[in-house]
């Protein structure tokens, strides 16, 4: 497959490019006849091009759609320090396997005095406070609906920059830091011994405003990033720094706009877009975050242990570095423009392999994915872990079963098995006759065993 840029044009032999040879790669959607070519060189700058087919020229013959280049982004360790066992006791991270014991980027600020905070590592610059009406206290005045968040920050400016925005959810997760401990199960209204999911020494933080009769976990901080879902209400994915979740918020509630928390970014408009090649070995690499996976997922679910244990053992392509990934590299390949109802897929890009499930309401779907990051609870052990849902998240409330959070949500579940379950959980029968796990207001639905993607 030769490949020419002055001008740029794309010659094929033989037949449907599905693959190709060095000094490229290539993947063709014959359903869009779009041909993409995921890094090519020109003039010493890495591009990613797409081609569409000609088909009033013979053969397989392609114009260019679209030339852009390149860009890398690093993901931010997710900052956890501990290991624990699945019981939920202190462990040695020593051939672990988990989170704590892979050292990776590691979180890095810079106050820049003027209100905003530079990441070091993503290079995004972001407020350094919610403290949007800038009375000195984070509270529910701050908040704004997710269509006034768009419009505060595309208006806002400070530090001398003009250019902000709201940030995607794959910007907005990238701030996440997994020292911190879950809420949910907190029923006072003290906060000063807990710990949220942000670096307090550079992110200014509050809990919810009780005296508004909000909830200590309302901390859901707003993204542009919406779930391409036709099944369900407009539905916004937005971060929780108070109990360490991603989920998808409906963007009115009781006839009435939802409000958020609000930091703005600006820079680094990319930060997060993929490039995957697929390597036609059963591994598929990121260009952009220089990350390895396989393919093929494990096919059959299993319980925390054995899922780090799969990936600490396995050697595709020849590799024996494969590891479970953290939440914050796992969640980096969610294609938030994919979903079951949307695509009839899992909401990850077609190059990977997804198993399917039927789920609890009976409908073909797609599942939760385990990461070796522990979920810390203010009140018990780090019994829990961090998934990431690829198919509907499902829960059960008023009777229904549905998709309460959107496929791309990050929740967390009990490590090993039912016998961890304490009473705030509750056992119902699915619509497949089968036992189903439900927790919280919404029903969440937990699986004690998960798929696997493994990283190296």
């Amino acid at each position: 497959m030769p490949f020419d840029s002055n001008p740029i044009r794309l010659q094929l032999t033989n037949a449907i490019p599905t693959s190709a040879s060095t000094p490229v790669s290539a993947t063709y959607d014959s359903s869009s006849e779009i041909l993409f070519i995921p890094s090519v060189t020109l003039s010493g700058t890495s591009n990613r091009v797409e081609l569409k087919r000609n088909t009033a020229l013979s053969g397989y013959q392609f114009e260019l759609q679209s030339l852009k280049e390149l860009i890398s982004f690093n993901i931010v360790d997710t900052g956890q320090s501990d290991c624990y066992n699945s019981s939920g006791n202190l462990i040695s991270c020593i051939d672990s396997g988990q989170d704590a014991a892979y050292s990776g980027n590691q979180p890095s600020y810079t106050n820049n005095s003027d209100g905003t905070i530079t990441d070091n590592v993503t290079g995004l610059v972001w407020q350094s406070t919610p403290d949007i009406n800038g009375d000195g206290s984070i509270d529910s005045t701050d908040k704004l609906s997710q269509s006034n968040a768009l419009s505060y920050c595309s208006s806002l400016s400070q530090g001398n920059q003009t250019d902000w925005r709201l940030p995607t959810i794959k910007q907005m997760y990238s701030l996440i830091n997994f020292d911190g401990e879950d809420v949910s199960d907190i029923s006072g209204e003290e906060t000063s011994n807990l710990v949220p999911f942000i670096d307090t020494n550079y992110f200014t933080f509050a809990y919810g405003d009780t005296s508004v009769g909000e909830r200590i976990i309302d901390v859901q901080y707003a993204t542009s990033t919406l779930y391409i879902s036709p099944a369900v209400i407009t539905t916004m994915f937005g971060v929780n720094l108070a109990d360490g979740r991603i989920k998808g918020y409906g963007t009115t509630i009781n006839n009435s706009e939802k409000t958020f928390f609000v930091q703005c970014v600006r820079g680094f408009e990319d930060y997060g877009i993929n490039y995957f090649i697929d390597n036609g070995d059963q591994t598929v690499s990121d260009a952009a975050s220089d990350l390895m996976w396989e393919q093929n997922d494990s096919q059959t679910s299993m319980n925390w242990d054995n899922a780090i244990k799969y990936c600490e053992n396995i050697s595709t392509a020849g590799y024996s570095d494969w590891r479970l990934p953290n939440a914050k590299e796992l969640q980096s390949i969610v294609d938030y423009t994919r979903s079951p109802d949307s695509s009839n897929s899992a909401a990850i890009d077609p190059l990977f392999n997804a198993t399917s499930i039927t789920n609890e309401a009976g409908q073909t779907d797609w599942g939760y994915y385990w990461t070796n990051t522990t979920h810390l609870k203010s009140t018990g052990p780090g019994n829990h872990a961090v998934y990431i849902s690829f198919g509907r998240a499902m829960g059960y409330n008023n009777g229904q079963w549905q998709d309460v959070h959107g496929a791309g949500a990050q929740r967390s579940n009990i490590k090993l098995s039912t016998e961890q379950l304490d009473p705030s959980y509750t056992i119902v029968t699915d619509a497949n006759g089968n036992e189903a796990i439900i927790h919280g207001p919404q029903g969440d639905v937990l699986r004690v065993n998960n798929f696997v993607r493994c990283v190296r």
